[in-house]
């Protein structure tokens, strides 16, 4: 609404605007979005004779809230159009017991910079206790699969299961419509097949598709990502000019349960894991010497393996059957093949020949030319054009057509 408008031209001119700034935000409704209003009475008469008024609660997480309402006041602000939110809830998880490490996600002083957040937008801040999922869903999985000669993508698994599993679930049964996070991803409806698509952000360097490939239809048809088409320094800056405290946070690198990447000391205390020396052998089973635990080691590695040779020698390998770690040179490291199990096909349903894609099996990875072809179990076998450095077991192998994203799988050994 706009009170200094007058005549009717001006209204309807304000209502396409409105419509057309939703429609940018992916509301998957018809006509204008009255954000947590009980009548249309709220953004005048007139209204109800232009369109159809839907009533929208959104729920968003952390900070991004904050970031979310500032970008879209803005847009309103220059479309004309003033936009009333209410029923927007902040929400914030406690996700495991280290809340005394301070800059930690869900620490103490996490939570209290997330409330400090909402209370300045004037919305209710809920913090929402996930950590018994957590440990069951993330945690235990994570040293499940160091302890099978894998190395696992813990992020994945928690935007599955607990962002945008647990989170979204407990959003709708508190009544939300939808919940928005701070994810650098974009999401849009493909009208034609009626299937939600997930595409990458504007943000290349800062694009997350990668940790969010195993997102369901019902997940992405909920989903709003309202930093999709921003650039990271356009956001901090668009938070520091609505007075967010936030502002300037520094970005959040390492695993939340792994603050100081120390993972073996975090099997050990957490999961009880006691690392057993063995073997490491070349390719053709010569022993090259001892290995402190097959949990510490990953593929690629070259510190600390304590080895002499007269080449460089790398992790090729691990395997669990033997207790041993599997050493060679640097051009043993590429392979053109894999198989990945847990495949989800998101985007696009499971195709019924092979496709050309694009691909990358690490987040930081330049995605590469190859061919993916179905297989049975939801497996899929994948050929890349050019050799690959480091394809690792328990990782993620996530293909694209463009700036979609079409799926992904868990690289087996």
């Amino acid at each position: 609404k706009n009170n200094n408008m007058e005549d009717l031209e001006a209204q309807l001119q304000a209502a396409d605007a409105a419509r057309e700034l939703l429609e940018k935000a992916r509301v998957p409704r018809d006509g204008i979005v009255v954000v947590g209003c009980s009548t249309s009475e709220v953004v005048g008469g007139i209204i109800g004779k232009v369109s159809t008024v839907t009533h929208y609660t959104a729920i968003e997480t952390r900070e991004t809230g904050a970031t979310f309402a500032a970008r879209m006041k803005e847009q309103a602000l220059r479309a004309g159009v003033e936009i009333v939110y209410a029923n927007v809830t902040g929400v914030t998880l406690r996700l495991h017991p280290y809340k005394d490490r301070p800059g930690l996600c869900g620490s103490a002083d996490d939570i209290e910079t997330a409330r400090a957040v909402a209370a300045g937008m004037g919305i209710p801040h809920v913090v929402l206790d996930l950590c018994d999922l957590f440990r069951e869903r993330v945690m235990d999985r994570f040293v499940w699969a160091y302890t099978h000669g894998r190395t696992p993508n813990p992020c994945i698994d928690c935007n599955r299961e607990i962002k945008f599993g647990a989170l979204l679930d407990w959003a709708l049964d508190q009544g939300a419509d939808a919940m928005a996070t701070g994810h650098y991803a974009r999401v849009r409806l493909d009208t034609p097949s009626g299937r939600w698509q997930l595409l990458r952000g504007a943000d290349r360097r800062k694009d997350q598709t990668y940790f969010l490939y195993q997102l369901t239809q019902h997940q992405l048809a909920h989903l709003l990502l309202p930093v999709g088409d921003y650039e990271k320094p356009a956001l901090r800056a668009l938070a520091a000019a609505n007075g967010l405290s936030n502002a300037q946070k520094a970005d959040s690198q390492d695993i939340c349960f792994v603050p100081d990447g120390d993972y073996v000391s975090f099997l050990r205390q957490y999961g009880g894991v006691e690392p057993v020396p063995g073997d490491f052998l070349d390719s053709e089973g010569r022993v090259l010497g001892r290995h402190r635990g097959m949990e510490c080691y990953t593929i690629g590695q070259r510190k600390g393996l304590g080895v002499s040779a007269n080449a460089p020698l790398y992790v090729l390998g691990k395997d669990p059957d033997r207790n041993a770690v599997i050493l060679g040179e640097d051009n043993r490291l590429y392979t053109r093949e894999l198989t990945a199990e847990r495949v989800n096909w998101l985007s696009v349903p499971e195709p019924d020949r092979p496709l050309s894609v694009t691909a990358k099996t690490r987040y930081s990875q330049r995605e590469a030319a190859a061919t993916v072809e179905p297989l049975p179990g939801g497996r899929i076998r994948m050929v890349f054009t050019e050799p690959q450095r480091a394809v690792t077991p328990g990782q993620a192998v996530v293909f694209y057509d463009g700036d979609l994203v079409l799926g992904g799988g868990t690289i087996c050994p």
